[in-house]
């Protein structure tokens, strides 16, 4: 009878059973008559030991020589081993060699990024490429799940759009049959139209900037989620959004402890994670840029070093609220206090990460949302329809979008958000 097939993380389960892992060669090293196979299948990675004399003599030697990467099936007996990679071993009893590798690109060894980012499809195969993107997939389950289970509808956002969302500067234009059109910068607006159908909404999916920055903040294509509330303050969106990062954090505690110890990620700072989480006004931070001899010119929107610097004095998320209005999108309500200001909030994750949440209460008068648009000098054709909002029963409404790479980065320690997406768009990155 043929052993079962298992998954490397299950093996527990299995202790004292004989039972075949479906993987990829990842290391292997020989001790004369015994050869320790390291074999990956993507769930995790589990020592067999292959004596000689458990296989024919032919497979035996073959082992001795095969190449990182191969494919092959190995069938053994599971016992617990503490010593071994994951706590769990396998005693070969058979090996089937798939397909032998060609001599692999990345050894076990140093690569500069430039040579990594070229085998970014290989790269994935590393265990601290793998731990990154294990704990992103759990930061994108944990929104959908704390989202879903607070009542909130998912509405699917277009892609391609008519007009700017988030400024006409960093648009990426599409040829659109007879019609030019956009790649979306942001779901915003539409999820807008979703609040005042179903009261509470989120979009989750790619979004597109045309930013010529080669910081290690930014990318041309991103993931970000977005949700929008009808009925809903500038206060309330910022009680979610800390209810919704510490949700994140204590989830990926909570699953994916094994991939931040690979990533060697100190999770005692990310522990401290939980509301609430010190706020501070745009003018409270440009006075404390100012007290700290940093190069802040009032008026302005905060830069990545006033962001680094901001986030570093604090060990846990920063939120920074009521930013001037000029220098915020044309939809963010003003503040009915001081009008130069807008009712809006930005989160800086700690750790001199900066930014992963921005978000503001909307305008939701008619007239002032008109003068708003002619302003900033947009097309008010593009906009009728969401004008419309404001025309047929508008309600205060308020929401934000996080940034999925950025918030990854953070949980795991990572310097640049390159590493935190499959394959990375930047400015000069469209390869592979």
């Amino acid at each position: 009878m043929d052993a079962k097939h298992v998954y490397v993380e299950d093996l527990k389960n299995h202790v004292g059973e004989t039972v075949t892992i479906k993987g990829w060669l990842y290391n292997n090293r020989s001790k004369g008559k015994i050869q320790f196979l390291q074999v990956r299948d993507g769930t995790g990675i589990v020592q067999s030991v292959l004596g000689k004399g458990a296989v024919d003599d032919a497979t035996f030697a073959a082992c001795d020589h095969l190449p990182q990467e191969s494919s092959l099936m190995v069938t053994g007996a599971v016992r617990q081993d503490a010593r071994a990679p994951g706590g769990y071993e396998l005693s070969l009893t058979a090996v089937t060699i798939v397909a032998q590798a060609q001599p692999y690109p990345i050894a076990l060894q140093e690569h500069g990024v430039a040579f990594l980012m070229e085998n970014r499809h290989l790269w994935l195969r590393s265990r601290k490429q793998h731990a990154i993107l294990r704990v992103r997939a759990e930061v994108m389950r944990a929104i959908r799940d704390f989202f879903d289970s607070r009542g909130f509808v998912a509405l699917d956002s277009p892609i391609l759009t008519p007009a700017a969302c988030e400024g006409t500067t960093t648009l990426f234009n599409v040829d659109y049959f007879e019609d030019k059109a956009f790649l979306s910068q942001s779901g915003q607006l539409y999820v807008e139209a979703g609040a005042m159908a179903f009261g509470k909404v989120y979009c989750f999916g790619p979004t597109f900037r045309a930013e010529k920055s080669k910081t290690r903040r930014h990318l041309t294509e991103f993931w970000m989620v977005e949700p929008e509330i009808a009925y809903a303050t500038l206060d309330d969106v910022m009680n979610l959004a800390e209810e919704f990062i510490t949700f994140i954090v204590q989830r990926c505690l909570e699953r994916r402890r094994e991939d931040l110890k690979v990533l060697e990620r100190n999770t005692a700072l990310l522990e401290k994670i939980r509301p609430p989480f010190p706020r501070m006004s745009y003018d409270e931070a440009a006075k404390w840029l100012h007290d700290k001899g940093l190069p802040f010119e009032d008026g302005n929107d905060l830069g990545s070093p006033d962001e680094t610097a901001l986030s570093q004095a604090h060990d846990k998320p920063l939120m920074i609220h009521r930013y001037p209005t000029k220098v915020k999108a044309f939809y963010m309500k003003p503040d009915p206090q001081r009008a130069d200001r807008a009712l809006c909030v930005d989160v800086l994750a700690p750790e001199g990460v900066g930014e992963i949440i921005g978000g503001s209460q909307r305008e939701e008068d008619l007239a002032a949302l008109e003068r708003r648009l002619e302003e900033h000098k947009l097309p008010r054709a593009a906009f009728e329809w969401y004008l419309d909002l404001r025309r047929y029963g508008a309600v205060p409404h308020a929401g934000f979008g996080l940034g999925v790479e950025r918030t990854t980065g953070w949980i795991c320690g990572t310097e640049h958000v390159r590493e935190c997406i499959p394959f990375p768009r930047m400015m000069y990155k469209i390869y592979p």
